[in-house]
């Protein structure tokens, strides 16, 4: 009898110790998404804003990232977010102007499970503290920025967003080198890092060699993860161009590009989205 009762305690703490130790995982897990919104005033017929923002909800819903960068967004487009995700707050401006004007690489967080602590957009230029155009590049590109901090455990990291040029050859290549001089300049202390972003380029482009010297595609290092296209074009495109990089993190369990139907739509952008779970 004693030593059935002995067996039980000793099951019972084992329980116990595999929940704490569960308990302490899930602490210390990290969700991101990277998100080409698609700009609502383009004219995509049935694809258009109008007819798939409650799309955009659904899936922001069902996928719950602590942490997500959005592309291409309007001010309008951030707004609806804003408006119905009242536990997620958001900094940006419009890549235009620095104000609302054009395009936003928005980040947004869930201030249940995350706080902001400073942040600061730059843009993809010779001049990148000024609303201009660099090298190339077709239109005006920036990089919005944030250090944030993990409620539960007080876990400081980095989060950058960015949309690199779809055109200029020149300008995707020396911005993302601003993108991780940047980085190194603004992380001295050595913080865990996510970048999130469409890049317009695909996993075998050259210009990504430095950055793969200094962070990891999760899609490439996550245990689980799958091999989908991001980009779709409504159903006329394809290839991988949106991407989830991180460093000092100590492990990558699932990396997921979002190609489920929400709202009855078939696609929520004409690029899916991509999530990654990350551990600290």
């Amino acid at each position: 009898m004693k030593k059935m009762s002995f067996m039980l305690a000793a099951a019972v703490l084992m329980l116990s110790v595999a929940a704490r130790a569960e308990e302490k995982t899930a602490d210390d897990n990290l969700k991101v998404m990277s998100y080409n919104i698609r700009l609502g005033s383009a004219n995509d017929g049935t694809n258009s804003w109008h007819m798939r923002y409650a799309a955009t909800a659904e899936m922001i819903e069902d996928q719950k990232p602590d942490v997500f960068g959005v592309q291409e967004a309007l001010d309008y487009q951030i707004n609806f977010i804003q408006e119905n995700f009242t536990d997620y707050k958001s900094v940006g401006v419009g890549r235009e102007n620095g104000k609302k004007e054009g395009e936003h690489m928005s980040i947004f967080w869930n201030k249940k499970t995350v706080s902001i602590i400073k942040w600061g957009t730059f843009w993809l230029s010779e001049t990148p503290e000024e609303p201009s155009m660099g090298w190339d590049a077709a239109c005006k590109r920036t990089a919005t920025w944030a250090l944030m901090k993990c409620r539960k455990t007080g876990k400081k990291f980095y989060f950058v967003n960015t949309h690199l040029d779809h055109k200029g050859s020149e300008a995707q290549k020396n911005g993302l080198k601003l993108i991780v001089d940047r980085i190194d300049d603004i992380n001295p202390e050595g913080y865990p890092m996510v970048l999130t972003g469409d890049f317009n380029i695909t996993p075998d482009n050259p210009n990504l060699v430095e950055l793969d010297s200094k962070m990891q595609s999760v899609r490439k290092v996550a245990e689980k993860t799958d091999s989908h296209d991001t980009f779709n074009g409504w159903g006329r495109g394809k290839g991988v161009i949106d991407y989830i990089y991180a460093s000092g993190f100590s492990a990558y369990p699932e990396y997921q590009t979002v190609t489920k139907r929400y709202a009855d739509r078939k696609f929520v952008s004409d690029h899916y989205p991509v999530c990654a779970v990350l551990v600290f």
